[in-house]
């Protein structure tokens, strides 16, 4: 409690120098490991081109990645109890640092996607590790200053991924995209050995390895039959959507079960026993649905449909990713003064209205007009994702930060993955029904096909947000949990 109160009232949000140190090299390595998940959006066409292969098949460069971090981040609560964050960080550059490495010398599709499977294996420890890192070391009073820190790379990296691959692949080889992130994790790792030390206690909790495969086969079923219903016919009824849909439930179904009973589960889902963290938790992933989808949807239509060249449909996102990383440590103050629940409302209304003018572009609309609603949804979303975001993992205790961190980061990233697939989906069945019976290789049917596909895409995503929008009026601030005794931030183990 004393540590708390010092902290609290010292002049810096992270409490000390070496805390401080800490922080920034993890938020480095997050950076340039979240970068990735949106780095091939743009540059897709000219990978299909040169490695010859499907749209539908590509895809899973993009959704596959988002899919591992969303399977393997259920263990991150376990790994960051069981090891130091030391030898936990080192560990998860050192597998993105190996993945980028062999994605940039890949001969073929496989390869490729064996590199990104890697670089997604180390992502998804990274970021469940900086944010119970930050929720150890910082008072409660002070967590949205710091988390709109750390807002601003998980906002603007994926957010300025399309602009810089835009810019690389107009000029270079998509491999340059791997290449030049080599040094850098590099970097990242040689730092990180020299000055990162443990900041959080370890234990030696038991693993359940019954949950390992129903975790797996819940959330990779869901996003898997997801994706595959933008195959072939696009046929929503199919074996092969219906099957692992099917799968992925049934799984989920018997994870859920199977983690109430255990006294050591791999995800304590108990943390949803607390009302603020189980209203903010699907606000969460309704954004992280709208903002994946729009930065997936947003290039294919600048590109195929209005024909921009990749640099200039890269471009579009860049004046939103630049304002995100400017909002979010401001955002961050607003929320340690005021709380989450305005900033949540104004950023989805925001979110909302951005939206529906996507839905309603046409081969006429403007390119600034495009750029400027791209930044209203930046905004909205820099707004309310981490003030959200803090508020749900303050309602909790701090035994249970491990277990919130990884439950939202795991929901957060399999949403983005189910919700670009989805979209996609939606906007891939639209068009081909409304090319069924006319003459599809007709450009002007071909143009006609792609907008109704996207405005149908758009809408479905403004509906979730509206839902979301009604949910934000029921949240309130967080208090320090009254069943810890008060207690906030634990020790540091040094």
């Amino acid at each position: 409690m004393n540590q708390q109160k010092q902290m609290a009232n010292d002049g810096s949000t992270f409490g000390s120098r070496s805390n401080f140190i800490v922080v920034m090299v993890m938020i480095l390595g997050v950076f340039v490991a979240i970068l990735n998940e949106t780095l091939l959006n743009v540059a897709l066409p000219k990978i299909m081109a040169d490695i010859n292969v499907a749209p539908s098949k590509a895809q899973w460069l993009s959704t596959g990645y988002l899919l591992v971090i969303g399977v393997l981040i259920p263990t991150t609560a376990y790994l960051m109890q069981r090891f130091t964050t030391r030898r936990l960080f080192l560990s998860a550059m050192g597998l993105f640092a190996a993945g980028t490495l062999i994605a940039a010398i890949a001969p073929g599709f496989n390869v490729l996607l064996l590199g990104r499977v890697l670089q997604a294996s180390g992502t998804g420890l990274l970021f469940p590790l900086l944010t119970n890192v930050v929720f150890s070391i910082v008072a409660l009073e002070k967590r949205g200053s710091a988390m709109g820190t750390i807002g601003i790379v998980i906002t603007f990296a994926p957010a300025i991924g399309p602009t810089l691959s835009g810019i690389i692949v107009e000029h270079y080889s998509w491999r340059v995209l791997f290449y030049s992130v080599i040094p850098i994790a590099l970097f990242v790792m040689a730092f990180a050995f020299l000055k990162l030390k443990n900041v959080t206690e370890t234990s030696k909790p038991r693993i359940d390895l019954l949950s390992l495969p129903l975790s797996t086969l819940g959330f990779g079923g869901l996003v898997y039959g997801a994706s595959s219903a933008g195959e072939g016919h696009g046929s929503l009824l199919s074996a092969g959507v219906i099957i692992p849909i099917a799968v992925g439930v049934i799984s989920l179904l018997l994870f859920v079960w199977r983690q109430l009973r255990l006294q050591e589960p791999l995800l304590n889902l108990r943390v949803f026993s607390h009302r603020i963290f189980s209203l903010s938790t699907p606000i969460m992933m309704v954004v992280m649905m709208a903002m994946f989808s729009a930065m997936m949807l947003l290039p294919l239509f600048l590109q195929n449909a209005l024909g921009y060249s990749p640099l200039e449909a890269g471009l579009v996102m860049l004046p939103g990713g630049i304002l995100m990383g400017i909002m979010s440590p401001i955002t961050g103050r607003l929320f340690d003064r005021f709380g989450a629940k305005w900033l949540c409302i104004v950023g989805l209304g925001l979110i909302g209205h951005t939206l529906i003018q996507f839905a309603f572009m046409t081969p006429a609309t403007n390119y600034s007009f495009i750029m400027l609603l791209n930044t209203l949804l930046m905004l909205g979303i820099s707004m309310m994702m981490m003030p959200v975001m803090t508020n749900a993992l303050n309602a909790l205790p701090p035994r249970l930060y491990a277990h919130g961190t990884a439950i939202i980061s795991t929901l957060q990233q399999v949403s983005g993955a189910i919700g670009t697939a989805l979209l996609v989906t939606i906007m891939s069945v639209t068009a081909e029904g409304y090319m069924l019976g006319k003459d599809e290789t007709d450009s002007a049917v071909q143009l006609s096909g792609m907008m109704m596909g996207m405005k149908n895409a758009f809408l479905v995503s403004f509906m979730l947000i509206a839902a979301a929008f009604v949910a934000s009026f029921l949240l309130k601030r967080a208090k320090r949990p009254q069943q810890e005794g008060g207690e906030g931030v634990p020790s540091p183990s040094h």
